[in-house]
């Protein structure tokens, strides 16, 4: 009779510590939500609702994809959110006030947080000021220039000589009849396609390329990394530089979504892609994460707030439900790690 083979004392440990287990939990909060809320009400497995979540989860998991190569490292970016407006206000700016091609808008929004990603790694890197302070620094900066640029106003993008002749079909439009690139073609909103896409662009730096593998090894042991030759300024100015490109696409798609930039918005879209993250697996500590994680994390948190505000409960009691799961999540993974 053929012998089985022994299992390890430490299986269910290594077991319970692996990304493959952690990103299990995490998918099957999100089936169980779903569940639950299917149950409560009818009208959330509706065709409308489900496309108004994936929707919702684009501009949040843009912001959280970006996110998540920060927090790998051991960092944070508290800036994404108002960098994401500061670039919504750059796309307008382009196109309603300086009547550019919209391919020039959207490129010039998405350099908007590029460039404001890179500030953030110069001073984080090189200045040595501490993220917290660098990024927190970086969201007031944003947020003042969006409402100076914008003096203060939304800028619409169909009140502009560019759109007035796409509307008398005498202009090509790369995006359709407006600047709706989350235009829904076959019933399918294009916002979920670029979701899907930079997903796969970032999983493809975080574990392909040395970007990726540096990455980890600074949030594993950033002084082991320095010691071994790798220039740690460099590669970290890197990181945030791609955060903040992915703030940029952010504030494309919000600027798309509204047909306008609202310089008032932004403010609080760093902590829901923040909590995406770490509902994700990344830890705060640094040194693990997956962009599946990620993108399973961005569709919990908008589904809880879709299936929330379905059986009507109240905006301010939505924010303390969202806040008190985020502090289980990261209980949770404490005891994992002490164990």
């Amino acid at each position: 009779m053929e012998k089985s083979l022994p299992i390890p004392k430490n299986f269910s440990l290594s077991l319970l510590r692996s990304e493959t287990a952690r990103r299990l939990l995490a998918f099957g909060a999100l089936i169980i939500l779903i569940i639950a809320f299917s149950l409560l009400s009818e009208n959330f497995l509706r065709f409308n609702n489900v496309i108004g979540i994936f929707i919702a989860t684009a501009v949040n998991g843009v912001l959280a994809l970006g996110v998540t190569f920060v927090i790998i490292t051991g960092g944070i970016d508290l800036s994404i959110g108002t960098v994401m407006t500061f670039s919504a206000v750059m796309t307008g700016m382009f196109i309603a006030k300086w009547d550019m091609p919209i391919a020039v808008g959207v490129m010039g929004g998405i350099l908007t947080g590029t460039l404001a990603g890179f500030t953030n790694g110069v001073l984080i890197s090189w200045m040595r000021v501490p993220p917290f302070v660098a990024t927190l620094g970086m969201m007031y900066v944003a947020k003042g220039l969006s409402l100076i640029l914008s003096e203060l106003r939304p800028i619409y993008f169909y009140d502009t000589p560019l759109f007035r002749e796409i509307a008398m079909g005498n202009h090509f439009n790369i995006f359709g009849q407006s600047f709706d690139i989350t235009y829904r073609g076959y019933d399918i909103p294009n916002a979920i396609w670029i979701l899907f896409a930079a997903a796969i662009v970032g999983s493809f730096l975080l574990s392909k390329t040395i970007l990726g593998r540096y990455t980890f090894a600074l949030g594993s042991n950033a002084e082991a990394t320095r010691l071994s030759g790798v220039k740690v300024n460099i590669w970290k100015t890197a990181v945030y530089t791609v955060c903040g490109t992915f703030a940029g696409l952010g504030g494309v798609l919000m600027a798309s979504r509204l047909n306008s930039a609202q310089p008032a918005l932004g403010q609080g879209y760093e902590l829901d892609a923040i909590a995406a993250v770490v509902i994700g697996g990344t830890a705060l500590t640094g040194g693990e994460g997956t962009i599946l994680g990620t993108i399973i994390g961005a569709f919990v948190m908008s589904v809880l707030a879709n299936g929330l505000r379905i059986l009507s409960v109240p905006q301010e009691w939505q924010i303390v439900v969202t806040g008190a799961i985020l502090v289980v999540v990261v209980y949770i993974d404490i005891v994992r790690r002490r164990q």
